[in-house]
């Protein structure tokens, strides 16, 4: 064979491999793991709420008068160490603060394990800084006790008051953290095991990204291993072993997938100006005309006084004076087509605040030149 022929297919072997292993990186570039699309149905934490008593408090705690039920839950407690408060007494207390308390449970948390909680202030306590929390149950949904909570707490705020009235705050001072201030007592029954299918939520539901899904995963495990029941739901038929469902998942679970695209949308926060505007956002051609119109209206009393012997009466006469103007007018066209950064470089130029931006968005979407989703929150 000629050696300049074989010498040529060599270079068009490394050429195409080359070329297949620069592809096959850009797409994983872009690809996501499935854990990270998609959520197990069943495997999920669960919240809990308790209600305690913060002590050691530095005299800022709850004003008893104002809050009772500090009082009465202290004699409570008080009650079950053989303690009794005699019914005519009024304790002040000043060091204590009743508060609740709150936590996530992981799934598949187990007794003995433990968990962090937050501690929030319910009366009129202005700091619990330095506060020991009491050991109070925290319940689920159902009533149950999961897990009992003590411990100290973490307080990042911190707040300041002088004799005269005048104070300082930063952060919030009557919330803090307890890190594995609980201890699990109970665990939540899962059904992770109990089924031979498991159920993938995606969590933007997509039609596309849920194909994707399917086909890697019959791609690896063969036809028939998953299938799409709907936009944000996969079916996966697991092993027979049940011993091997951990591992399965493990591995599923790993698997690159490209998710489908972002669908154009335009989230507008009218309390804060916030505007976000997706990259594939598109407009049509329109022109935009978009301008301030001020009122002004003062008001200058002048008095009005007569002359010496003349008989009158000294009057406030009002001098109004309104004036009416439109500043900030500016107009500017899209072309068809135009993209995320055409839009943004447009209201730059004109100087709109993002009040103004919020209403060219609207008054866009409303003509039909907007094509995207407009969400308002």
């Amino acid at each position: 064979m000629n050696t300049r022929l074989v010498i040529g297919l060599i270079k068009h072997v490394l050429a195409s491999t080359a070329a297949a292993v620069s592809l096959l990186i850009a797409a994983n570039a872009h690809a996501d793991k499935v854990r990270d699309l998609a959520q197990v149905a069943g495997v999920r934490s669960n919240q809990l709420i308790g209600y305690g008593l913060v002590v050691g408090l530095d005299g800022s705690g709850d004003q008893t008068t104002q809050a009772p039920f500090t009082t009465q839950s202290l004699e409570n407690m008080l009650q079950q160490f053989g303690v009794t408060v005699p019914a005519n007494a009024r304790p002040q207390l000043k060091n204590a603060a009743a508060v609740t308390i709150t936590a996530d449970l992981p799934p598949f948390a187990k007794p003995g394990q433990v968990i962090d909680v937050t501690v929030a202030s319910i009366g009129n306590a202005k700091s619990i800084r330095g506060g020991e929390l009491l050991m109070a149950p925290l319940r689920g949904a159902d009533g149950n006790t999961y897990a009992i909570a003590q411990g100290s707490v973490v307080v990042g705020g911190i707040s300041a008051q002088g004799k005269s009235g005048s104070s300082v705050q930063v952060n919030i001072s009557a919330s803090g953290r307890i890190p594995n201030g609980a201890t699990v007592e109970r665990s939540v029954a899962s059904a992770f095991g109990q089924s031979a299918d498991l159920m993938l939520n995606l969590n933007t539901p997509d039609f596309v990204t849920a194909s994707r899904i399917v086909d890697a995963i019959n791609r690896i495990y063969g036809a028939g291993t998953a299938r799409a029941q709907d936009g944000g739901s996969v079916v996966v038929r697991g092993p027979v072993d049940p011993s091997q469902k951990v591992a399965w998942l493990g591995a599923i679970q790993g698997i690159d997938v490209t998710p489908g695209d972002a669908p154009a949308r335009v989230v507008v926060n009218s309390r804060t100006g916030t505007v976000v505007i997706g990259s594939d956002v598109r407009v049509s051609a329109a022109a935009v005309a978009h301008g301030a119109i001020q009122v002004t209206i003062s008001e200058q009393p002048a008095v009005s006084q007569p002359n010496a012997f003349g008989g009158g009466q000294t009057a406030v006469v009002q001098n109004s004076s309104v004036s009416v103007s439109e500043d900030g007018a500016h107009m500017f066209k899209f072309g068809p087509g135009v993209s995320l950064d055409s839009i943004v470089r447009a209201v730059n130029q004109v100087g709109a605040a993002p009040s103004d931006l919020i209403s060219i968005l609207q008054a866009l979407k409303q003509a039909g030149a907007l094509h995207a989703e407009l969400v308002v929150i």
